[in-house]
């Protein structure tokens, strides 16, 4: 379904420790922080673990990002469940068949406090 200017797209996700253990994998990202429980046995997750979450959006549409501007505000922890809100802000028909696309988001954990916000542009192929 075609999106359009306005249209706003909101999800969830719960990140857990396998979720931080397979980023840490992937990434080589193995910061302390990211390896060793706090005092209340949780860990941080990795920032762009958390920018996993806007780029959801990419996939469903089938995105092609070109830019991508992440502004982390705080530190978002392992049983922490973040909202995102996703709106977008171009969606235009190009001569060349695709369509270029602009969001902003916002990421909230569950105390509705802000732990990520910035904005995407590229084109849906």
């Amino acid at each position: 379904m075609p999106l359009n200017v306005g249209d706003n797209i909101t999800f969830e996700r719960r990140f857990t420790e396998k979720d931080v253990a397979l980023f840490t994998q992937v990434s080589g990202d193995e910061g302390s922080h990211h390896v060793t429980p706090d005092e209340k046995g949780r860990l941080v997750v990795q920032g762009l673990l958390t920018a996993t979450l806007p780029t959801k959006v990419g996939g469903d549409y089938n995105v092609m990002a070109r830019n991508m501007n992440f502004e982390f505000l705080r530190p978002v922890f392992t049983s922490d469940t973040i909202t995102c809100d996703v709106e977008i802000v171009k969606y235009e028909k190009q001569p060349n068949d695709r369509t270029a696309i602009m969001a902003t988001f916002l990421c909230k954990n569950q105390n509705a406090k802000e732990v990520l916000k910035g904005d995407f542009s590229g084109v849906i192929l």
